[in-house]
């Protein structure tokens, strides 16, 4: 058995692996057909024109439901994983729940609703990805802080919690940055603006904006590699039972077929 077959890590990796060939393809395909710069573009920049624009559209909103269906497995295991006494710890992963499933729904909105179409609903998308985004992942490390040593070692923890760190510093860069940007840019249309010239005014800020926002997707981006380990342990069962005693019923001449999900998954146990 392969180590990525092990468990349900496939779903960690599958986001991984799918949301970084969402942003590259889109990146190379952009600078290839002279769309947008090839030096550190804004992420979005990449998939406004077309043909990038279907395709990243597409393949983000697959990273959209697998990122749901990673942070409902890891919401399921650590309500497994702690106590039914720790009702503050059941509060907060519930509400790491939300967040994840907020931030998921942001990356829709930013796939489906172009930078240069929709500014206003784009921004809206972006603000859910990535702010709400940081929040999930600052729940998440404070959980791993309540959960070592005995879930999982300390050095997790620390893991975790560097990434959170470097996720927010991204966040407060890309801020000042773009604030800086808009600021010394005013009477320019600045979300139709896809190339840029170093003696462009506010050049400098434009640099320091888009590379906080590729430092930002890529800090998700590991965070989420974290979870490899911990989704080995997980295990998904199934069983059919049959709801009649014959396969034809005297009433519907038919038989009753209904799935119990049996797994510790949605039972709340590993």
């Amino acid at each position: 058995m392969w180590w990525f077959q092990e468990g349900m890590c496939f779903l960690p990796v599958a986001l991984v692996i799918w949301t970084a060939a969402t942003f590259i393809f889109a990146y190379i395909t952009a600078v290839s057909l002279g769309h947008v710069d090839p030096l550190v573009p804004y992420i979005s920049d990449t998939g406004t024109m077309a043909p990038e624009r279907c395709v990243f559209g597409i393949m983000l909103n697959v990273s959209a439901f697998l990122g749901i269906a990673t942070m409902y497995v890891r919401y399921k295991q650590v309500q497994a994983l702690i106590g039914l006494e720790q009702k503050r710890l059941h509060l907060l992963n519930t509400t790491g729940l939300l967040l994840g499933c907020t931030s998921s729904f942001g990356m829709c909105v930013v796939a489906n609703f172009q930078k240069t179409t929709l500014f206003s609903l784009h921004l809206v998308g972006a603000m859910l990805t990535f702010g709400v985004g940081a929040l999930y992942i600052l729940v998440q490390t404070v959980l791993s802080y309540f959960m070592q040593p005995h879930v999982h070692g300390k050095k997790m923890f620390w893991t975790r919690l560097t990434l959170c760190i470097w996720t927010f510093s991204s966040i407060i860069s890309m801020f000042v940055s773009s604030v800086i940007m808009y600021s010394s840019l005013s009477g320019v249309d600045v979300p139709k603006k896809l190339h840029w010239d170093p003696t462009d005014t506010g050049y400098a800020a434009h640099m320091a904006s888009t590379v906080s926002e590729w430092s930002l997707a890529f800090s998700f981006v590991s965070f989420f590699l974290t979870y490899i380990r911990d989704f080995k342990k997980i295990n998904l069962r199934m069983e059919a039972e049959l709801q009649s005693n014959t396969l034809h019923d005297s009433t519907h001449q038919n038989y009753t077929y209904a799935p119990r999900e049996t797994s510790p998954l949605l039972a709340g146990s590993i």
